[in-house]
C-alpha cells in the first residue's frame, strides 16, 4: 500500500480564523459589507448617504428622515438607496454612528478619574444636545459599533486609575451615560415646548409665581409650599436658572457617589464630597465643559478625527482584503486536496 500523499492529508480546520458573519447594519458600521455596483450616473456612496440624512436630521429632526426624503435630496431614486443600505433602521445606525464619531478630550497626565469622567460625561451632553435627534434612536442592544465602542472605551479610560472591576466600570459609565442622556432629553423637550408655546409656565411669563403662590397651599402641599414662597420653583420654568449649571450638579452629586464606592473598593473609606455649589465644583464643571466644547467644535480636532476615519477605512479594506485572500487561499488548498483525492480514486479503479 503505497503512503497517503502529502496534499491528500485532511485539510486544517481554519474556520475559527473567519471573521464572524454580521448582520447587515453592523456590518456596514465596520466597513466590512460588500459595496455594490457604482450608479450609472455618479457614484452614490454610503458615506454621502449617512450625510444628508444627518442633515436632514439635525434640521429637522428624526421625523425628517426617510428613505425617499434622503434619496430627493441626493438626486437618486429610492430603490438606488437601498442597493447601499437595505432598511430604515440600518440608516438610523449609521446616522448615530456618524454623530458619535468624534475624538473625545484626552487622558490627564497623572490620572484624575473624576476631572476625566467629568469631561466625559459633558462631553457627551455636548454631542446630544448638537444631535438632539440621536436622543430619539431606538435603543436596540449594548455597543457595537466602532463610534460607540470608541465612546465606552474613553469613558473605561477615564477609570483606569481606580480599583474598580470590569462589571463596575461599566455600569459606571452606563450610570453616567444615562444621566448626561436624561439631562440633554429634558432639555430639548422644554425648548420645544417653549418654541412651540405648548409649555404653560413660560406662557405665564412674569405671573408665574403669583399663580403659584395662589394655587400652592401649605395644607395640600407642605413641602412645596416654602419653594413656592421664595420662588425657587417657579424661576426652574421661567429661564431664571442656567440648565448648564443644573446639569453640572446633578453630575457632581452623581460622581460624589462614585467617589464614595470607588474609595470603599480601595479600602479608603468614605471619600470627600465637594460641599453643593462650591467654587471647587463649579471650576471643576466649568473646565469641564468649556474642554467638551472646545473640543466638539475645534477645526483641528476635526481634521485629526477625519484623518483618522479614512485611516480606519483603508485599515477595514485592508484587513477585508486579507480575509478575502486567505479565505481564497483555503479554498484553493481544499480544491487541490479534493483533486488529489479524485485523482487517487481514479487510479485505484483503474488498477
Amino acid at each position: 500500500m503505497t503512503d497517503t500523499p502529502e496534499t491528500d492529508l485532511p485539510e486544517p480546520d481554519r474556520s475559527g480564523t473567519d471573521a464572524p458573519e454580521l448582520p447587515p447594519s453592523l456590518a456596514l458600521a465596520w466597513g466590512v459589507a460588500e459595496r455594490p455596483e457604482r450608479v450609472p450616473r455618479r457614484e452614490l456612496s454610503i458615506e454621502r448617504i449617512v450625510e444628508a440624512a444627518v442633515e436632514i436630521a439635525d434640521a429637522e429632526g428624526l421625523a425628517g428622515v426617510s428613505m425617499a426624503r434622503v434619496a430627493k435630496s441626493l438626486g437618486f431614486t429610492t430603490m438606488s438607496l437601498y442597493r447601499y443600505v437595505t432598511s430604515k433602521d440600518d440608516l438610523l445606525l449609521l446616522m448615530q454612528e456618524s454623530a458619535l464619531d468624534l475624538e473625545f478630550p484626552p487622558q490627564h497626565e497623572p490620572a484624575d478619574w473624576r476631572a476625566e469622567l467629568r469631561e466625559w460625561a459633558l462631553f457627551t451632553y455636548e454631542l446630544f444636545r448638537g444631535h438632539t435627534w440621536v436622543l430619539d434612536v431606538p435603543v436596540t442592544g449594548a455597543p457595537l459599533t466602532p463610534a460607540s465602542l470608541r465612546a465606552l472605551d474613553a469613558g473605561l479610560r477615564a477609570l483606569r486609575s481606580t480599583a474598580l472591576g470590569d462589571d463596575e466600570k461599566i455600569a459606571t459609565i452606563l450610570l453616567l451615560n444615562g444621566y448626561v442622556r436624561n439631562a440633554a432629553e429634558l432639555n430639548r423637550d422644554l425648548r420645544r415646548a417653549n418654541s412651540a408655546g405648548t409649555d404653560a409656565a413660560a406662557a405665564a411669563g412674569p405671573g408665574l409665581a403669583d399663580m403659584l403662590r395662589a394655587l400652592v397651599d401649605e395644607v395640600r402641599f407642605p413641602y412645596l409650599r416654602p419653594l413656592v414662597e421664595r420662588g425657587a420653583y417657579a424661576a426652574y420654568h421661567t429661564g431664571t436658572l442656567d440648565d448648564e449649571e443644573d446639569v453640572g450638579w446633578g453630575l457632581e452629586r452623581t460622581l460624589d457617589g462614585v467617589a464614595a464606592y470607588v474609595a470603599a473598593q480601595a479600602g479608603r473609606g468614605p471619600a470627600p464630597e465637594a460641599p453643593p455649589g462650591s467654587a471647587l465644583q463649579d471650576a471643576g464643571v466649568a473646565e469641564a465643559l468649556a474642554v467638551a466644547m472646545r473640543y466638539s467644535s475645534d477645526p483641528k480636532v476635526k481634521k485629526a478625527a477625519a484623518r483618522r476615519k479614512e485611516a480606519d477605512k483603508r485599515v477595514r479594506e485592508g484587513q477585508k482584503k486579507v480575509r478575502e485572500l486567505e479565505k481564497a487561499l483555503r479554498d484553493a488548498r481544499k480544491a487541490e486536496a479534493e483533486a488529489v483525492r479524485a485523482a487517487r480514486e481514479r487510479a485505484e479503479r483503474d488498477r
